[in-house]
C-alpha cells in the first residue's frame, strides 16, 4: 500500500534556505531540526480527503513532536518524545502502529527556545494571553509543548469514518469529546500565523496525552496549575503532498475558516 501511494514534496516560505535540499532525499539524511515538516492540509481534511498519505512510523525520520490524525480520520495523532499515540473515538490510548497512514500531521524535532515555568492559567484564552506576550512575533512558525499539571481538560477525538466520507464538520458531530479533572501530563502542538489559513490551522492547535497514556486528544480546552510551556521558534516549512486520490479530484482554496472554526473548539455537551 505505501509503495502505491505517490507523494509530490513542496517547500514553501523558506526562511533559512541553507540545507533545505537535503529534505528532498530519503529520511536516512541528517535530520534538520529547524524545519515544521507537514503532510497535506488541513483544508484537504475539510473537504473529507481523510486517505492517508505516508505511515506514521516515517514521521519520526521528521520529528519527535507533533499532532495529526490518522487514515479515514481514526482518532488524534499525538507525537511525544519519538513515541506516535492514537487516542481513538471510544476514548482509548495506545501507542499508534507504525504501519497506518496518515493523512495529515505536523512534526518537527523539538529544541526549545522559550521556557516558562510555573505557568498557571485559566481556560485556553488565558494561555494564548500568555504565550502571545512572550513570542517575537505573530509570523512565525512556533512548536509548543506543556508539561504539568492540568487542572481542568476538555479533549475531543473522531470516530473512524466510512466511504462515502462525510465533511469534516458533519463527522466530528458524533465525535467523542470528555472533560477531565487534576490530569498530569503533556500537550504539544503549533502556533501558527494567520497567512497559513487552508494550509493549517491559524494560531493554537493542541493535542494532550496524560502521563499514565490514558487520556487523549484534541484539546478544547484546558486549564493549567504549576506548568512548564516550551517554545520552539522553526524557522523552515516543508510540505508533502498527496499526488493521487481523493487530494487529487478535491476542489480546493474556499474559503472554509468558518467550517475550521466549528471543528477546532466544539462546545463540550
Amino acid at each position: 500500500m505505501r509503495n502505491s501511494l505517490l507523494v509530490a514534496t513542496l517547500i514553501i516560505g523558506i526562511l533559512l534556505g541553507a540545507g533545505s535540499a537535503s529534505l528532498l532525499s530519503s529520511p536516512s539524511v541528517p535530520e534538520d531540526r529547524e524545519v515544521l515538516y507537514q503532510v497535506s492540509t488541513i483544508e484537504a481534511l475539510l473537504e473529507s480527503v481523510y486517505d492517508g498519505v505516508i505511515p506514521v512510523g516515517d514521521l519520526v525520520w521528521y520529528g519527535d513532536t507533533g499532532i495529526g490524525t490518522f487514515d479515514s480520520l481514526d482518532g488524534e495523532l499525538i507525537l511525544v518524545d519519538g513515541i506516535v499515540y492514537q487516542a481513538r473515538g471510544d476514548g482509548s490510548v495506545r501507542v499508534a502502529p507504525s504501519d497506518l497512514l496518515t493523512p495529515l500531521a505536523m512534526v518537527s524535532f523539538f529544541d526549545p527556545d522559550i521556557i516558562l515555568t510555573g505557568a498557571s492559567t485559566s481556560g485556553y484564552a488565558a494561555f494564548e494571553d500568555l504565550v502571545d506576550a512572550e513570542v517575537r512575533s505573530g509570523n512565525l512558525i512556533y512548536m509548543i509543548r506543556i508539561d504539568g499539571y492540568f487542572s481542568s481538560l476538555t479533549v475531543r477525538a473522531p470516530h473512524r469514518q466510512e466511504r462515502p466520507y462525510p465533511r469534516l464538520v458533519d463527522a466530528l458531530a458524533d465525535q467523542y469529546i470528555a472533560t477531565h479533572t487534576n490530569v498530569s501530563g503533556t500537550a504539544v502542538g503549533t502556533l501558527l500565523p494567520e497567512y497559513m489559513g487552508g494550509l493549517n490551522v491559524p494560531g493554537y492547535h493542541l493535542h494532550f496525552i496524560s502521563d499514565d497514556r490514558t487520556i487523549g486528544g484534541h484539546i478544547v480546552d484546558f486549564s493549567l496549575e504549576d506548568a512548564t510551556i516550551l517554545l520552539d521558534e522553526t524557522p523552515r516549512f516543508m510540505m508533502l503532498l498527496p499526488s493521487e486520490g481523493g487530494f487529487i479530484e478535491a476542489e480546493l482554496g474556499r474559503d472554509l475558516s468558518h467550517e475550521l472554526a466549528a471543528v477546532e473548539r466544539p462546545v463540550a455537551g
